[in-house]
C-alpha cells in the first residue's frame, strides 16, 4: 500500500518560508515523475541466468533501477534489531569515545573512521572541500524544532563489522549476480555504510556525483566508477529520500553551480525521487547527479549502502582518498579487501541453507574459501581502511 506522506510534505515546505509553495510544488511534481518511470520490479534473469533485458536497457538509459521487495519482513527486522543494539553504544557525544553510561562507545578501539555526525538538518558536505570538493553547493538547511538534539547521527562507516544483518544482505546472490551481471565476474569491492535520516534531525546531502579518479580517462563510460545498491529499511519518500538526475552517468562530470543557477534555486529541473517501499533495494551509478534534502518529515530513512566496481577501474589504480588512504591498488590489496564477500556469502549460506548461495568467481579461480565465525569477525575489524575509492 503506498504511504501517505501528505503531512511531511507540509512540514517539509513550511521551512522554506517564501519558498514554501515551489518546494511542495517541487516535492509533488518529483513524486508524479518518478511513478511515470518504467524502471522498477522485481530481480528478474533470463533463461541463460543474465540479467532480464529490460532491466540492463532501463538501468543504462536512466542510471537506476528500483528493485521491488528484495529484502523481506524478517530480514529487515534484523537489520532494525541491530540498528537499536549499535545505537545503544553511539558515543554520548559527537565522535566522542564513551556512551552515556560510560562503555566503550561503537568503534572507539578502531583505527578507521565509524559514525560521522552531522548538525541537525544540517548540510555536513556542502560546499566544502571534503570528498575532494565534488558536493560543490551547500543546500538550504532547515531550522530543527528546539526539543531536538544540536547533532544527529549521519552515517556508520563499515557498517558489515558491526551489523551481521548487514553482512548478510551483502552475501545477497540475487544481488551478486545483478553485480556480476553490471561489473563482470570478477567485479571489485568498493564501500559499505548505513545512511541514518531520522525524522526532524536526518541532514541533507549536497547535489553531487559520486567518482574522482576517471573523469578524463582515455576509457571513460558511463560505468566506469561503478554503482551502489541502496536497500530500504523503512523506504523512501519524496521528503527523506535521495533525488537523482536521470541519464546524467552519461554526460561527464556536470558544473552543479551551472545547473543551479539555470533552475533559479537549489530545485535542479529534472531531478526525481528514489520512492521506494521497505526491502526495495536501488542499483544507482555512481556518476549520477544525486543528493537528499533534510529530513524535515515523520519518517524515517535506513539505507543499507554498499557498492561494486569493475576490477579493471580498480586495479592498477591509485584511489582517490575519498573512503580511505590513497594507494595503488594491487591485486593483494583488491583480494584483502574482497575477503568480506566471501564472510558475507558464508554468513548468508549459515542462515538461509536452502538458499543457492551465489559463487564469485576470483575465489574459485584461486581456490579460495571463506569461513564466517569468531574469528572471521576479528579479520574485518577496520577492514574499510581498505575501501577501493576512485
Amino acid at each position: 500500500m503506498k504511504q501517505d506522506i501528505t503531512k511531511s510534505i507540509e512540514a517539509c515546505a513550511a521551512h522554506y518560508g517564501e519558498q514554501a509553495q515551489a518546494m511542495k510544488t517541487y516535492l509533488l511534481n518529483g513524486q508524479a515523475k518518478a511513478s511515470s518511470l518504467n524502471n522498477r520490479g522485481p530481480i528478474s534473469f533470463d533463461n541463460n541466468g543474465t540479467l532480464a533485458k529490460h532491466i540492463v536497457e532501463a538501468y543504462n538509459e536512466y542510471g537506476f533501477y528500483i528493485f521491488e521487495n528484495v529484502l523481506n519482513e524478517n530480514e529487515l527486522n534484523e537489520v532494525k534489531a541491530d540498528l537499536a543494539q549499535m545505537r545503544s553504544t553511539f558515543s554520548a557525544a559527537p565522535y566522542g569515545k564513551t556512551t552515556a553510561d560510560g562503555k566503550p562507545a561503537l568503534g572507539a578501539d578502531h583505527k578507521a573512521p565509524s559514525l560521522i555526525w552531522s548538525k541537525s538538518l544540517g548540510d555536513p558536505l556542502g560546499g566544502t572541500d571534503i570528498a575532494n570538493g565534488r558536493h560543490q553547493v551547500k543546500l538550504f538547511e532547515p531550522t530543527a524544532a528546539k526539543d531536538t538534539p544540536e547533532y544527529s547521527p549521519f552515517v556508520l562507516l563499515g557498517s558489515l563489522q558491526f551489523s551481521e544483518a548487514c553482512l548478510r544482505i551483502y552475501g545477497h546472490p540475487q544481488l551478486l549476480r545483478v553485480a556480476e551481471a553490471v561489473n563482470g565476474k570478477d567485479f571489485a569491492p568498493f564501500h559499505e555504510c548505513l545512511f541514518i535520516k531520522d525524522p526532524g534531525v536526518g541532514a541533507a546531502v549536497s547535489w553531487h556525483q559520486d567518482g574522482d579518479t576517471h573523469w578524463n580517462s582515455q576509457h571513460f563510460d558511463d560505468g566506469i566508477h561503478g554503482f551502489n545498491f541502496m536497500a530500504q529499511v523503512y523506504g523512501s519518500t519524496v521528503v527523506n529520500g535521495v533525488w537523482v538526475l536521470p541519464g546524467s552517468h552519461k554526460t561527464g562530470k556536470i558544473d552543479i553551480k551551472a545547473l543551479i543557477k539555470q533552475s533559479g534555486s537549489e530545485r535542479i529541473e529534472g531531478l526525481v525521487p528514489l520512492i521506494c517501499g521497505p526491502g526495495d533495494v536501488v542499483i544507482c551509478n555512481r556518476q549520477l547527479l544525486h543528493g537528499s534534502f533534510a529530513n524535515t518529515g515523520f519518517e524515517p530513512r535506513v539505507t543499507v549502502n554498499f557498492g561494486f566496481h569493475r576490477r579493471s577501474s580498480v586495479l592498477g589504480i591509485m584511489g582517490a582518498g575519498m573512503h580511505s588512504e590513497a594507494q595503488e591498488y594491487t591485486e593483494e590489496i583488491i583480494e584483502q579487501r574482497s575477503k568480506v564477500i566471501g564472510y558475507a556469502i558464508d554468513a548468508r549460506k549459515q542462515k538461509y541453507p536452502d538458499e543457492t548461495p551465489y559463487q564469485y568467481q576470483p575465489f574459485i579461480d584461486k581456490g579460495l574459501q571463506y569461513r564466517w565465525d569468531q574469528q572471521a569477525q576479528k579479520d574485518i575489524k577496520d577492514y574499510n581502511l581498505h575501501d577501493l575509492s576512485i
